[in-house]
């Protein structure tokens, strides 16, 4: 394939630190890189979201920057997907992720580039959509290490495989892609690695754990079947309000009483629907739960748990057994993230080696947050690690801690985060990482 302008530009940078770049030299490629042409780049992404699985333009621009820098771009991959491949020599299969979708959110943050895009949404509503999640930062991220690697071909052997993947906001982009038969089309990576701007996170900071960064989700739905009957009457019925009820009071005691003390799970109660008026008493009631776990094993805990207090509570009220509650499983649901121990643990010591013992910020994890990552990891097997960057200033930490703002959330229309800080720390991450597994 013929070198692009973009890709002779960065093979002489590379040229005029030496050849071989040591961390320093990496640093200050992404640095001028980032200041010449990835901040644009970011202003582009974070002023035009896009909803989940309708990326057409990001997604253009994204495979229009990925095939400047050299690599062979398929588009259209799970509908909005992309896969861009650069082959240099034998050697290991190895992908690297982002997401690219936006959220339905106005944007608040007062940012100068801040989002006034709308679009049509699912449902045929106009609504604004923002980055509030930082997306824009995974898929510039991405570009910038395209053109590392393809500026310094020299220091690795094996297949790149970059995936900028559709819809990771609605938990389904993943599982799409990989509808398309996408391992059978472009080959099964041997490694694959991904990572997550957080806002929680200070600046300059890696997390990298071992075990489990995002829990498993599972979208669960109780239909329970009443006998109706006049609000005046409650003897002549069997009432799903009060059914509901306890049925919602019991399942506290699912995570309690029957998993482990130290194993992490959550059942909530979202939606409890019944009735229709004040002296009506109602034969249905329909809740709506999330159930989050951290592995395989807590997961069946759960959704056992679940049925077995749905259907025994029905048995308590009285129903037959052709009435109890309906327990439904959404296919909606997700795996846990569970990092391979072997390979984290591996990429944690180039990290350290390479940016310091002290990058990485060691912290307890404190929510059941979910990804659909896992689709690309789970069946077949493929040994991953999931990594977060920090995205905040520590002083934003400080003047909170002062009682100042608080930090915005993720999903806040006040999100927002030091992109370039985030953009050039998850680059230089990626492609150390990157070059020690892309070995002959």
């Amino acid at each position: 394939m013929r070198p692009t302008l973009t890709t002779l530009l960065l093979a002489t940078t590379l040229m005029a630190t030496g050849g071989s770049a040591t961390a320093g030299d990496l640093a200050a490629a992404i640095e001028q890189d980032y200041k010449a042409h990835l901040a644009d780049l970011f202003d582009y992404f974070h002023r035009n979201p896009e909803l989940s699985m309708m990326e057409h333009n990001t997604a253009a621009r994204l495979a229009s920057e990925l095939r400047d820098a050299g690599y062979e771009v398929t588009e259209g991959v799970g509908d909005t997907g992309l896969v861009a491949i650069m082959k240099n020599g034998p050697g290991p299969l190895v992908m690297m992720r982002a997401d690219m979708d936006g959220l339905p959110v106005q944007e608040k943050s007062g940012l100068a580039n801040a989002s006034k895009a709308q679009q049509e949404d699912w449902d045929g509503n106009l609504v604004y959509v923002m980055h509030a999640c930082g997306h824009d930062t995974h898929i510039t991220g991405l570009v910038g290490t395209a053109r590392r690697m393809a500026a310094s071909r020299d220091e690795w052997s094996g297949t790149l495989m970059l995936i900028g993947q559709p819809a990771e906001e609605r938990v389904g982009g993943a599982k799409i892609m990989m509808q398309d038969d996408i391992w059978d089309r472009f080959g099964k990576p041997d490694y694959a690695m991904a990572f997550h701007v957080n806002s929680n996170v200070p600046t300059g900071k890696l997390v990298a754990v071992v075990d489990s960064p995002y829990s498993g989700a599972d979208t669960v739905d109780i239909i329970i079947h009443g006998i109706g009957a006049h609000g005046a009457y409650p003897h002549r019925g069997v009432d799903p309000v009060v059914l509901g009820s306890q049925i919602v009071l019991a399942l506290q005691t699912v995570v309690s009483r029957t998993l482990p003390p130290r194993a992490a799970g959550v059942i909530t109660v979202g939606s409890f629907h019944a009735g229709t008026k004040h002296n009506i008493i109602s034969d249905r009631a329909h809740l709506q739960l999330t159930v989050r776990n951290d592995n395989f094993e807590t997961r069946q805990i759960l959704l056992g748990g679940i049925k077995r207090v749905a259907q025994n509570m029905g048995r308590v009220a009285g129903l037959p057994e052709d009435k109890l509650p309906e327990v439904i499983v959404s296919d909606e649901g997700v795996p846990p993230t569970i990092n391979d121990m072997e390979l984290t643990r591996r990429l944690r010591s180039v990290w350290s080696a390479a940016l310091g013992e002290d990058i990485f910020h060691e912290e307890k994890r404190l929510g059941m947050g979910a990804e659909d990552f896992p689709f690309f990891t789970v069946d077949p097997y493929i040994p991953s690690t999931y990594f977060g960057v920090g995205g905040t200033p520590q002083a934003d930490f400080d003047r909170e801690k002062a009682g100042g703002a608080p930090v915005p959330s993720h999903h806040s229309p006040l999100f927002k985060v030091d992109a370039e800080s985030s953009i050039r720390l998850g680059v230089e991450a990626t492609v150390l990482g990157l070059k020690e597994l892309l070995q002959e």
